[in-house]
């Protein structure tokens, strides 16, 4: 009895931090400025940044650049990864499996963000042009306060 009563207890506690982390606001914002339908994965999008320690702005911007953030897209593949030839089994599927591969996999591993976006699409202006979307999200270390959200 005592495990079923842990079980949703644990999935509030999960629900509530990320209801009180300011990047999700910053997040829905983005995605709801650009028309996205990716809005409704911005928790997502942090789950996986964190979980692989990346800035908690790369996906989302490279989401914007590769498919106008979920607009233009097909087989779940927001991200144009594999030159969009990869198949995902869900939008989240890819949020996770291109999070993972940036963090792990020998090409990008241990890399700036200057380092993963010049491995992810080696033009030049491809860089800058996801810098600049994520310099429109907000700040790497946003704090948790309610100033940071205005």
């Amino acid at each position: 009895m005592a495990g079923l009563l842990a079980v949703p207890a644990l999935g509030f506690t999960q629900e509530v931090h990320v209801k009180h982390d300011p990047r999700i606001t910053r997040l829905e914002r983005f995605f709801s400025s650009h028309a996205s339908p990716l809005v409704h994965f911005a928790a997502e999008f942090l789950t996986a940044a964190d979980k692989n320690g990346l800035d908690w702005r790369l996906l989302p911007s490279i989401s914007l650049v590769e498919s106008g953030g979920g607009k233009a897209y097909k087989n779940n593949n927001i991200f144009g990864w594999n030159s969009g030839h990869t198949q995902f089994s869900s939008i989240s599927a890819a949020i996770h499996h291109v999070a993972a591969t940036l963090a792990t996999s020998r090409l990008y591993r241990h890399k700036s963000v200057d380092g993963i976006l010049r491995t992810y699409n080696s033009r030049p202006e491809y860089s800058v042009k996801v810098k600049t979307v994520m310099e429109t999200i907000g700040q790497a270390d946003l704090s948790e306060t309610p100033a940071a959200l205005n």
